[in-house]
Formats: C-alpha cells, structure tokens, sequence
C-alpha cells in the first residue's frame, strides 16, 4: 500500500470517527432540549423532536459505515454524551431564543466540517461522499430552521454562536485525540493538489 493510500485511508477513518462521535452529541443536544422545552416552552418541542430523530438517523449510518473503512467509535465517547447533554440543558434553561441559538452554532460549525469533508472524499471515497452530501442537507435544514426561529444579532446571539461554536470545535478535537488537527492538514494538503 503505498504512502498516499495509506494516509488517504486514516483520513477516512478520522472521518467517520468524528462524524460518529459528532451525531452522538447531537443526540444528546436536543434530547436535554426536549426535557426541558416539554415544560417551558412546549410548542418547539415537535421540530427539536424532529431534528433529534434526523441525528439519530445519521448516527446510525456512520456506525454502519465504520466496518468497511476500519473505523471505531472514537475513545471519548462518554464526554460526546456528557458535554451533549450539558450543553443542551444550559441552553434550554436559558430560554427558547439560547435553544436556536445553540442550534446555528453546532450546525454552522459542523456544516464547515463537512465541506471539508466532501471536498477530500470526492474522488476516495464516492459511498461515503454521498452518504455525507444526503446527510448534510438535513443539517442545512436543522441551520436554516434555527436562523428562522430567532432574531439575529445583539451580544447574546453573537456571543452564543462564537462560544458553542469554539465549544463545538474542541469536541470534534477532543474526540479524536486531536486527530482532527492532523485531518483538517490533510484536506487542507488535498485541496492544494487538486
């Protein structure tokens, strides 16, 4: 196997690993969300319930798509859950406005992460390049829905996106070891050559 394949490959891995472990902490984003929207603010419930149910779906489909590439779930799993549910819960007993405002921030910063994604898979891995391209239109949906839902600008809106966002970055790190920093130089090496 020659260098480049072999690099290629690991990438991959990486790939599915973070986007495992991401859906994972989405799971648990909004299911902290529902339990308490349910009593504060009931009427979003049916489109967060939604959306958890579309990172359920997608959860699942990097689990089956981790054996054909030799991946594993990532080894920090249990921080995906915990910091998910956290940040849900903040969010949530913030107000309704903090609970869309965490959802522009994880599905901003994620929707990034996958274009950089796609640009690598496009020629190595066309399965999983469709497979990420289905799924990322459903987390544009879950972006758009979120922007539409509260009013943009002031200090809490630009405040909350920057620090979810930044919060959201050091998971996807985190979850790899930092392998994820290793990856982002490879796509970015990728990109040069093409």
């Amino acid at each position: 196997m020659s260098k480049t394949i072999g690099r290629d490959r690991t990438t991959i891995q990486r790939i599915v690993k973070v986007n495992h472990a991401g859906e994972t902490g989405a799971i648990k984003i909004y299911a902290a969300q529902i339990a308490i929207a349910r009593r504060l603010f009931p009427h979003v419930v049916p489109e967060l319930e939604k959306m958890r149910l579309d990172e359920v779906n997608h959860c699942g489909l990097f689990r089956d798509a981790m054996p054909a590439r030799g991946a594993r779930p990532c080894r920090v799993m249990s921080l995906w859950s915990l910091g998910g549910y956290v940040l849900g819960a903040s969010t949530a007993l913030m107000g309704e406005r903090m609970v869309w405002i965490c959802t522009e921030a994880v599905e901003s910063t994620v929707h990034h992460h996958l274009l950089d994604q796609l640009a690598f898979l496009q020629f190595r891995d066309p399965e999983l390049h469709r497979l990420i391209g289905s799924i990322q239109e459903e987390e544009l949906d879950h972006l758009r829905t979120a922007q539409q839902r509260q009013k943009p600008g002031g200090v809490l809106h630009s405040t909350g996106v920057l620090v979810i966002g930044a919060l959201t970055s050091t998971m996807i790190w985190l979850s790899t070891w930092g392998d994820t920093s290793r990856m982002k130089q490879e796509l970015a090496g990728a990109a040069r050559k093409s």
